[in-house]
Formats: structure tokens, sequence, C-alpha cells
């Protein structure tokens, strides 16, 4: 099939290289001139067959609107518009009505793979009619791993990208699990080789995953992983998954947890622990640092 592919970066650029692999045609156009094909979205449109298919593969938010906002007055009675990119769900319903008063279909897909889904395939989830995503169903078929799994129709406009919400939520969680089975096992004198335990669980554990392995790889690189900082992004889906669950009376202790400790990680000095270091020195005389020294002030003989 002809594709017209917008946003050529890490992700972008990759699938478009898996889509040309299997034999479709891709127009792609992104800011960089070195890279795009094409010089604007007009002439993107202008290359394509009808029904015209493009995927949007930018940034959430204003990168994305702006562009289906313009997508909108290129395209016409029966063309459709996929967005890729990691988009909240809410804003999906907007976009498919927007475009469908020019007759144009949407389709929301979540994609999971990162920069290892060139070769290996990239899991899709996607929301849209079922003629719509019919429309794109070759490139889907070429951008799934091989096999069986990897691709589904969710449901309606918002379920493609309230799945990946949901994937990311849960990553969330269990990297959050990994991370702290690591750093116990770092810190207790007895385990003697920690790169050497997490790698025997990637055979035979009922907690083998990719995310282990890739966890094993890093270790590999640098064993305590004295050369990165501790320190994690929150994407903005970890906070939608809880949003959600919020709204939908639905108990995540874990994946709000895991959440909760990448914007502890995102503080240099944290004004919170700093009040519970103050109160801990106040009820028992526990040392305090100040400018890298420990100052013990004397108060009751309370314990914490």
């Amino acid at each position: 099939m002809d594709i017209g592919m917008v946003g050529l970066g890490k992700m972008g650029g990759n699938m478009a290289e898996r889509l040309r692999r299997g034999g479709h045609t891709v127009v792609g156009y992104a800011r960089n001139p070195e890279v795009r094909d094409v010089g604007s979205l007009a002439e993107l449109v202008e290359k394509l067959p009808s029904p015209k298919v493009v995927w949007v593969m930018v940034p959430a938010g204003d990168p994305t609107r702006q562009t289906v906002a313009e997508l909108r007055d290129l395209l016409g009675e029966g063309d459709v518009v996929v967005d890729g990119g990691n988009s909240r769900w809410t804003e999906d319903q907007t976009h498919s009505t927007a475009l469908a008063e020019r007759g144009v279909g949407f389709v929301d897909c979540g994609v999971s793979g990162g920069v290892w889904g060139l070769d290996n395939g990239y899991a899709l989830m996607c929301g849209g009619s079922a003629d719509d995503v019919a429309k794109v169903q070759p490139a889907f078929d070429t951008l799934k791993p091989d096999g069986q799994f990897g691709f589904v129709h969710a449901g309606r406009v918002g379920a493609g990208h309230f799945s990946k919400m949901v994937h990311n939520g849960i990553e969330y969680g269990q990297m959050q699990a990994y991370a702290e089975g690591w750093e116990l096992l770092e810190k207790a004198e007895m385990v003697d080789n920690v790169v050497e335990v997490y790698r025997s669980w990637r055979k035979g554990t009922v907690i083998r995953s990719w995310l282990l392995d890739l966890l094993v790889a890093a270790l590999d690189e640098d064993t305590h992983l004295d050369e990165i900082a501790g320190y994690a992004e929150d994407s903005g889906e970890g906070r939608w998954t809880v949003e959600a669950g919020i709204e939908h009376g639905v108990a995540m202790p874990a994946i709000t947890s895991a959440l909760f400790a990448r914007f502890v990680s995102q503080q240099d000095d944290s004004p919170a622990m700093k009040a519970v270091a103050a109160m801990r020195n106040q009820f028992g005389g526990h040392a305090v640092r100040a400018g890298g020294s420990e100052q013990t002030t004397p108060s009751a003989d309370v314990e914490p």
C-alpha cells in the first residue's frame, strides 16, 4: 500500500523503514530536510493515491493537534488519519469528530517497541471503525511482530490510546519492582554477584520478561550503574493511568507508587525529605546533613 508518514524521528523513521522493507511505498515528511521525502504536508498528500492514509508520529499535544488540523484541510472523503503517537485518549474523539466533518476517518494507535521495533516489530493497539482500520490493515500487518500476536483492534475511537496508556502504567510498576529489588540486592552484603542473580532470573522464573533482559544488558555495561543518574522522567501516560483509575474507582497502588517514585527522582534535594529529616532530628536526635556534613542534635530518647 501507499502511506504517508509524518514525523521521522526514532520511532517514525524506523517504522517507515520497516514498511518499506515490507514492500510498501512510504512518503515521509519531517522538519529535518535531510530525512524527509517531501517539503510539506500538502506535497505528501498530493503524492498519495486515494483513499489516502497518513500516519502521524509526532509528539503528543500541540504538535499532534496542529498536524491533524492541517491534514483535515488537505484530505477528503474516504481518507484516513492514524495518530500513532502518545496522545491522551480523551483527544481522539475530538480529532475524529473534526475529521469526520470532511468525510475523513480517524484511527488512534498505541505503538510499543521502541528502537528495537525496526527488526522485532511493534505491538499495535488501535481504535476506530472497522472500515477505517481495514484501510490501514496492510501497514499494521507489516509493522507488527511476526506470528499470531502483537496487533489488536481494541475498540472504538480512543480505545487504542487508552490501552497503550494502561500498558505504560503497568510498565511503570514492573520497572519499579525490578529497580527496588536490584537496590536491595546491592545493599545486602551476603549477595556477591547481583548481575548474575538477575541474569539467572531470565529463564524459568515467573518474573522473566523483556524488561528484565534489558536491565541485565544495562548492568553488563555498568555493573553498579555508577555512570547513570537516578533520574527518570514520567512521559504523562503514568499520570493518565492513575487519573483513569480514580475516575473509574479502580485501585492502582503499584502504578501510583511507581509514578510517585519518578517524581521523587526528579528532585535534586527532596523538600518532603527535608521535613522528614527535620522531624527525626527534633524527636530523636537523629543526624541531619547540612552541606555534606552530619550534625546531631540531642533530643528525647525516642526511636523512629
